[in-house]
Formats: C-alpha cells, structure tokens, sequence
C-alpha cells in the first residue's frame, strides 16, 4: 500500500523550497515526517529499527532530530512505510542531505557541547523567543566584554584562547536580531542580574546603555522584574521558550544547567511554563518603563 499524506498536513517540498534555520531544524521536520508515516502505517519503532538494521531507541532519536541521518536508512525507512513515488522519494532523500549539511556554528564545534548547539540551531528558526533570566543579563543581549565575564565565571579553567572562541561564538549568535526576518525577542531579566556588576562597574554600564538600545529595538520586548514585585511566578531558574511559525515544529522548552540541559516539547510541559512566562511579564513592569529603569541603574554606577 502507498503512504498518502493529509492534505492539509506540510510536504517535504516545502522545506526543500523555502528552508529557514539549518540542519537543526531539518532534522526534526525530516523526523516528524517520517514518524507521522510510520505511525499511518501502524508500524512500531522496534519494527522500523529492525529495517534500518538498528534500534527503537535509534528510531526514537531519528524522529525527534536529535541525530543524523543516512541516506540509506530514509530510503529503507520509505520503502517500509509504503512511499513508492520516485519524485517523494527524492525530496526526502535531498532533506536528509540538507539536514546534514553543517550550519555556521559547526567551526565552533571545540567550544560547543552537542547539548548547546540544539539551542543555537533552532535560534535560527525561530519567529518568536521568549527568555526569563536571574542570574545574567540573556546571551543575545550581552556585551562583548559582560560575555567574557560571564563565560569565564562558568569555565574557570578555560585557556584564554578557549574564552576567546566562546566569546566569538556568542557574538554570533547575537547577528540573528538584526539579520533579515529576525525572531521576536521577549526577555525577562531579574533585577538581581542588573544589580550585579559582573566584570566591574565600567563593564556594566556598557551593558546597560547595551539594554536600552536594545529595548528601542522593534523586535525586542525588554522587561524588568524588580525587586518590590516580592515573590514571582519562577521555574526556579533561566527559562527560555521558543516558538516556530513551521507547522512541523511545536514550540520548546529550554533549560539550561550547568553541563547540560533538558528540551522539553510535550504539551503539558510547554503549557505549564507558558503559564510561568505569561505571569512573569505580567508581574514584571512594563516594557515602556524599561528605559527609565535601566538609566537608574546606570546611575548607581557612575
């Protein structure tokens, strides 16, 4: 039997024609196609491992895009699931060679960790990016200098040339807000982060006045969650959701620890934290006092 597809669901030749935020992204769309015909098909994981001479531990992470994927396995994968359309075929076998193609963070491949490079691949995808932040000032809003900061508080023992690249990196992820169809960039960032002069004072303040042209910026949303608020809405810790205006990709949670962290895609979970953000910038004061809070924060340092 031939797979056929619903008619309001997105085809390969979509991606293939119109292709926003790298592999990352490639990946968990060629996944969430493929499980969507395995699951028409009434085939189980164990039996689809067994095709591609594997595990359905292997399918699992196949389609949730965590991993590669060879040729051979969409093609075995295909003919398993009854999709028998030499052009079909094509185009998945073309997603999965896009889906491998190295996105631009790949030369940082010596400072980022496997964990961390799933952020910076869906960064790119993203329409909308919503952040909560107690500790630091968000990454896409840092100043050169705060970055140093920053990472050399995290990796102690990191080389000066090792600090220099997570630097670099940094840097450039920050080019996505300024590029062509930037995401929407919604942050949260606690007072206690403001309040702490990471770096000394002078490197602060240019921190600081770094917020304020960000925040005038028309795709980013900037909040303050002063201290006078009392107790907040918290996760515990930084939290950041990002949504995707591609039908295949549901939005994701993003938690990060201190050497590793957790994707969570479940609805229940994603609608559980949406409900701390939203309370959060609720609580929080409003992006149009942003400004004035910041300026008063330079103060205190000058």
């Amino acid at each position: 039997m031939t797979a056929t597809r619903p008619s309001n669901e997105p085809s390969i030749r979509q991606y293939l024609e119109h292709p926003r935020g790298g592999p990352t992204v490639l990946r968990i769309v060629l996944g969430t196609q493929l499980r969507r015909l395995r699951e028409s098909q009434g085939i189980t994981r164990e039996a689809a491992g067994d095709s591609i001479r594997g595990s359905h531990a292997k399918i699992s992470r196949l389609e949730l895009g965590r991993v590669g994927y060879k040729e051979r396995d969409v093609a075995d994968l295909l003919s398993l699931y009854g999709v028998t359309d030499e052009t079909e075929r094509a185009d998945f076998l073309k997603l999965a060679r896009q889906a491998n193609t190295p996105g631009w963070w790949h030369r940082y491949a010596d400072v980022l960790p496997g964990w961390f490079e799933t952020l910076v691949g869906l960064e790119e995808a993203a329409s909308v990016i919503r952040t909560y932040e107690v500790q630091f000032v968000p990454g896409l809003l840092q100043t050169e200098e705060y970055a140093r900061a920053v990472i050399r508080l995290g990796h102690p023992r990191a080389s000066g040339v090792e600090v220099e690249r997570r630097v670099a990196l940094r840097m450039e992820r920050q080019h996505l807000l300024s590029g062509p169809n930037p995401p929407r960039l919604w942050a949260v960032v606690d007072e206690a982060a403001l309040r702490r002069p990471l770096g000394g004072a002078e490197v602060m303040s240019r921190q600081l006045e770094r917020l304020i042209e960000a925040a005038a910026m028309p795709n980013v949303t900037l909040q303050v969650a002063p201290f006078s608020v009392g107790g907040l809405a918290t996760a515990g810790g930084p939290v950041t959701i990002l949504r995707f205006l591609e039908p295949d990709l549901p939005d994701i949670v993003y938690l990060e620890q201190l050497t590793s962290s957790l994707y969570l895609d479940k609805q229940d979970d994603v609608d559980n934290y949406l409900a701390v953000m939203d309370r959060l910038s609720a609580e929080a004061e409003p992006p149009v006092r942003t400004p004035g809070f910041l300026r008063e924060f330079l103060k205190h340092l000058s």
